[in-house]
């Protein structure tokens, strides 16, 4: 592999950046496949200078998409992050980011045929349980367009607008069975309505919401009760010793200030996002809506807002989510060979 060369193409999803293979093109087994990865993405090193990873868990991340089995969906998408300064290749999530470029990454690969100006694709999320998107991509003249006039918070540029739906299922969205609960001394509210999230009030953290990034990174004090509460969270919320896992999602969250519903500020887990995942997004987004019909939800976040709508079926412990929908980007920034580093080689 190393002589030849691996395919690649690399995209800018939503607000982050990956490099897209398909699944034949890796090796079956995922600790082969996660060695490999390690040597193209350049980890462990923060920097990440000797791969093609972008030295922050945004810009170090990899799908995975192959030809689905399931009659329901044209592609299965399997996300993996690869830890910056870590040899960790984890699948313990999903990425809604990333998520964005797998409808035009599967029609540039040709798995799936260009039908007129828009073509929809039909996504199975393979990671950490399965659950599917629906995505309709610009393609005029049968060729997926990046171009387009839609502007994202946390993404300087625009680009082609790719609406993305998410159906929802008989899950409940509070994994504790409770609205409430109480890790490292402090109130939180345990969602997963696509990814596991606790939201905590930042006033109960001594924080005011609205602080930069690089502040939250900078806060010693703050960044071991955020993992305190996370570890503490984990297995109630089934997901184990989380340790090493990159779930669940700590969001801070505290009274809007721009005329959204929400402010957040998100640790992903130990770094800060820049703005707030697409799956994130919907889980907070249930976390602080009343049940019972469709609602838009704007969540101000560190570099602007995020509009998700979600439609919500019950009350209490007993909430489920009936659709989620959201608008995103993707833009496609290289295509062709990577080379990883030999396996020989050290540090």
């Amino acid at each position: 592999m190393s002589t030849d060369g691996i395919r690649c193409m690399q995209l800018r999803g939503g607000s982050s950046k990956g490099a897209y293979f398909l699944a034949d093109d890796l090796p079956a087994d995922p600790a082969e496949r996660a060695d490999l990865l390690l040597r193209i993405m350049g980890s462990p090193d923060e920097r990440q200078v000797d791969g093609i990873g972008g030295g922050h868990p945004l810009t170090s991340k990899v799908a995975v998409v192959a030809p689905s089995e399931d009659a329901a969906a044209d592609v299965d998408y399997l996300f993996l992050q690869v830890v910056p300064d870590r040899a960790i290749v984890t699948d313990a999530q999903t990425c809604g980011n990333l998520l964005a470029g797998v409808g035009p990454f599967a029609i540039e690969r040709g798995l799936v045929p260009t039908a007129d100006d828009m073509t929809e694709v039909r996504i199975r999320i393979v990671n950490p349980t399965v659950s599917y998107a629906r995505e309709r991509v610009r393609t005029p003249g049968g060729r997926v367009t990046y171009t387009g006039d839609t502007t994202m918070a946390g993404t300087p540029f625009p680009a082609a607008p790719i609406e993305i739906e998410f159906p929802g299922g008989d899950r409940l969205v509070f994994p504790t069975g409770t609205v409430v609960d109480r890790f490292a001394g402090i109130e939180v509210t345990c969602v997963d309505a696509g990814m596991p999230v606790v939201l905590v009030r930042a006033a109960d953290l001594g924080l005011d919401g609205t602080e930069a990034p690089a502040t939250l990174e900078g806060d010693a004090a703050l960044r071991s009760t955020v993992e305190r509460l996370r570890l503490e969270a984990g297995p109630a919320m089934g997901l184990g010793d989380v340790t090493d896992s990159t779930v669940p999602k700590i969001t801070i969250v505290s009274p809007p200030r721009h005329g959204g519903t929400v402010t957040t500020r998100t640790f992903i887990p130990h770094r800060v996002h820049a703005a707030i995942g697409v799956l994130g997004a919907v889980s907070v987004a249930v976390g602080v809506t009343a049940p019972g019909q469709a609602t838009q939800v704007r969540i101000e976040h560190p570099t602007g807002t995020f509009d998700v709508t979600v439609d919500l079926d019950g009350e209490g412990p007993r909430t489920r989510l009936r659709s989620s929908a959201v608008v995103r980007t993707a833009r496609k920034l290289s295509d062709g060979l990577v080379w990883p580093r030999d396996r020989e080689a050290t540090a």
